[in-house]
């Protein structure tokens, strides 16, 4: 983490992640400043990139993408040029939500969001085993999600 951050710029930070739609106002009084400095430190943390936007929290089950698989992908060659082919193809599959680049027995580790396991099935027979360069994939599949997300605490 960066010195030019104090505690008042990391208060600001763990507010805005547990709530990124408070108000300045809100927002101020929960860090002990007035208004305006307050917006200030958070134009000035957008600007310097701690902050790179705002999301809404999204009901996966009610999106059709509750159901969770993990896949684990071993490339035939890891080359760089095969990483790259691969990290792009990947990219454009729109049920991976998360692709990993991992140190270890395998290459990557995928994160797969679909509306259950025969739209998975599909989803890796049609997309995801049809990817560059894959040797094997392992098949995980998330029975309940325990913890999601990492919650900023800027105190330590």
């Amino acid at each position: 983490m960066s010195r030019e951050l104090d505690r008042i710029d990391l208060k600001i930070l763990e507010e805005l992640d547990r709530n990124g739609r408070l108000p300045i106002v809100e927002l101020a009084a929960r860090v002990n400043l007035s208004n305006t400095p307050c917006s200030e430190r958070v134009k000035r943390l957008e600007r310097t990139g701690y902050i790179r936007g705002y999301s809404a929290e999204l009901d996966l089950e009610k999106l059709d993408a509750g159901h969770v698989t993990v896949v684990q992908v071993s490339l035939a060659a890891t080359g760089d040029n095969h990483l790259d082919e691969f990290s792009r193809e990947v990219a454009a599959i729109e049920e991976i939500d998360t692709c990993m680049l991992i140190a270890g027995s395998f290459d990557y580790l995928l994160v797969v969001r679909t509306r259950n396991m025969t739209h998975f099935r599909e989803v890796l027979g049609d997309k995801i085993n049809k990817l560059p360069g894959i040797h094997q994939t392992n098949s995980f599949a998330v029975m309940e999600v325990v913890k999601d997300g990492y919650a900023f605490n800027g105190s330590g």
